[in-house]
């Protein structure tokens, strides 16, 4: 690595740094005066709310502003080298401008590698304490107001349960069916089912099984019943912002899960796997990007440039924004809507580096 690649880069991460920290705090400072009631109302320690929330915050909106951060930090740099003539000399001593470009690539490939890391595994793991704390102090108690719930828990088995107490963790009108392709094998019913946290099962105090053989059908029926299931209480219990609290593995393993049941309801976590990978490449696009609009000496200063950064940034975050929606309504497949915004910006950076002079 040559001298002026150490120059850059060590102003490009360190302007990132500093951006994030500033941005960062902001928004801190922001959410504490939108939930100071919540904190006295709840009399929440202070350690609690410092060590438990915010520690764990600032992860999570570190990581969420990086698109922003990372571009503005570019388009600083950049178009304070170029106010002070620095690109000129550059260019002017027989560097290209992809050369040039070779700093900017490494601090992204950097910002990125670890951006990788804090979303696949740091970031959820603090997400657990944060996300707790929010339904504990911050959030309405959460009731679970489904009805009419069929959940496959087995290749041929299916549970039926009219609603369920989330409370009292007991489940009503409970039904399981095994179905052999098209065909209904037996049904047992019961009244209710209850979880027992010490047997981590299910209990039925009465219970009526049905058996089918062709056209034969015999009836049993029993007082109490103890059951296994692939299925606990955690299956009912609120699911706000679940999927950030999911390392990448965890994810994986609970998407597959969700499959296995024939879920219907998987867009919100496949859209959060496939954004954890197409994040870091964004990173690096807009790096790019940031480096090809904000190379140019500009008559006027930095302000127009740093404005441009903000905006373009901003304009990444709808694109975001818009097309998790669309995949949430079902209108475009997650693995698609996840990577529209890169993919988009780096048509915008191929277009810029074509014809935007330098």
């Amino acid at each position: 690595m040559k001298l002026l690649d150490k120059y850059i880069l060590k102003k490009f991460l360190t302007t990132f740094v500093f951006v994030v920290l500033i941005l960062v705090s902001v928004i801190l400072v922001i959410d504490f005066t939108e939930k100071n009631d919540d904190f006295i109302k709840h009399n929440v320690a202070i350690g609690e709310i410092i060590f438990d929330y915010y520690l764990n915050l600032i992860p999570y909106y570190a990581n969420m502003l990086s698109p922003i951060t990372v571009f503005i930090a570019t388009v600083f740099v950049t178009a304070k080298l170029a106010s002070h003539t620095e690109i000129v000399a550059i260019l002017g001593s027989g560097v290209s401008f992809r050369r040039l470009l070779v700093p900017y690539l490494i601090g992204s490939s950097i910002i990125a590698a670890v951006i990788f890391v804090l979303i696949g595994w740091v970031i959820p793991n603090a997400n657990k304490e944060s996300v707790a704390f929010q339904i504990k102090y911050t959030k309405s108690t959460f009731t679970y107001d489904s009805r009419n719930i069929h959940i496959k828990v087995a290749p041929e088995t299916y549970v039926y349960m009219e609603s369920y107490n989330v409370t009292a963790h007991v489940g009503y009108n409970f039904a399981i069916e095994s179905i052999d392709k098209t065909n209904l094998k037996s049904k047992l019913t019961s009244n209710n089912v209850r979880w027992d946290p010490e047997k981590e099962k299910w209990h039925m105090d009465n219970y009526v099984l049905r058996t089918f053989n062709g056209e034969k059908e015999t009836i049993h029926k029993g007082g109490a019943l103890d059951t296994t299931l692939n299925l606990t209480p955690k299956d009912f219990e609120s699911t706000y912002k679940l999927e950030q609290t999911m390392t990448l593995t965890e994810l994986n393993r609970f998407i597959d899960e969700k499959k296995s049941r024939g879920a219907d309801d998987l867009e919100t976590y496949l859209i959060e796997k496939y954004e954890r990978f197409s994040y870091p490449f964004a990173i690096i696009i807009l790096t790019i990007i940031g480096v090809i609009v904000s190379a140019r000496k500009a008559r006027g200063g930095v302000g127009f440039q740093i404005a441009l950064g903000f905006f373009l940034a901003f304009i990444f975050i709808i694109f975001v924004i818009t097309s998790r929606s669309l995949a949430q309504v079902g209108d475009i497949p997650p693995s698609i809507a996840a990577w529209i915004p890169t993919i988009v910006f780096t048509g915008i950076g191929f277009i810029l580096y074509r014809y935007v002079p330098r």
